[in-house]
């Protein structure tokens, strides 16, 4: 089983509000369709949600937030990811949309929904779901990002290899230069060298959380599919990797 993240700057133009990028989602989906292996999808909000919640100030922790700011996360969050199953079919997967809320109870992941999650990949289907604005109780609620998204579902769904597909090709270290492999267990990012901050950051967080939990996690360039296909076939690595 593989678990894929459509980075928000790979499927939109995080430049300019609600722009995506279809193209880049179908090459994708067709680089996948090539494995023959089940998978489950994951994306971002790129210029839809994240724009939005940035501008009703909506964090990932519980919090009173505008209902109205609520709202629009989630519209837009459903306009994008109706975006992103059409370019899958495009690109020869067969997408089934399962929204987050369907998934997920306060922060705690539903298992019964998990393994359905599954058995609907390996009917061949894809699985696709996303980061969105989620009801916590008690009139609160929370911003549940794609990257956390990933290490919840990674060992509830059996994954193998999770990957983050980014516009970068990986975790640069100081001089700018591609890690190859970090350590997967220890927790953290103190160490990595450089400026590793904001989304890079949370990806190399999660990440190590999935390695922990059983499955290797690759951060890679998702302009570029193929890279996807040679880490799923075991032949060779381009990104950052985290062995589990």
């Amino acid at each position: 089983m593989l678990l894929v993240k459509l980075g928000g700057s790979v499927i939109t133009d995080k430049a300019r509000k609600e722009t995506p990028r279809p193209r880049a989602v179908s090459r994708i989906a067709r680089a996948l369709s090539r494995l023959k292996e089940p998978a489950v999808l994951v994306h971002g909000g790129g210029s839809y949600g994240h724009y939005w919640s940035v501008k009703h100030d909506m964090h990932t922790e519980p919090g009173f937030a505008d209902p109205r700011g609520v709202a629009r996360v989630k519209r837009s969050m459903a306009e994008l990811d109706a975006v992103v199953l059409e370019a899958c079919e495009r690109g020869g997967l067969a997408p089934y949309c399962m929204p987050p809320s369907a998934l997920v109870a306060g922060k705690k992941l539903l298992p019964a929904r998990a393994r359905e999650m599954a058995r609907v990949a390996e009917s061949g289907m894809t699985p696709v779901t996303y980061g969105d604005a989620l009801w916590y109780g008690g009139g609160k609620s929370y911003i549940l990002s794609g990257d956390r998204l990933m290490s919840m579902l990674a060992p509830a769904v059996g994954a193998r290899l999770a990957v983050f597909a980014t516009n970068v090709d990986g975790v640069l270290d100081g001089g700018g230069r591609l890690i190859g492999e970090m350590a997967g267990r220890r927790a953290g990012v103190s160490e990595v060298p450089g400026d590793v901050t904001g989304g890079m950051a949370r990806k190399v967080s999660e990440a190590r959380r999935i390695a922990r939990s059983g499955a290797d996690a690759l951060i890679t360039n998702g302009n570029a599919p193929d890279r996807m296909i040679y880490a799923a076939r075991g032949s060779r690595f381009h990104g950052t990797l985290f062995r589990r």
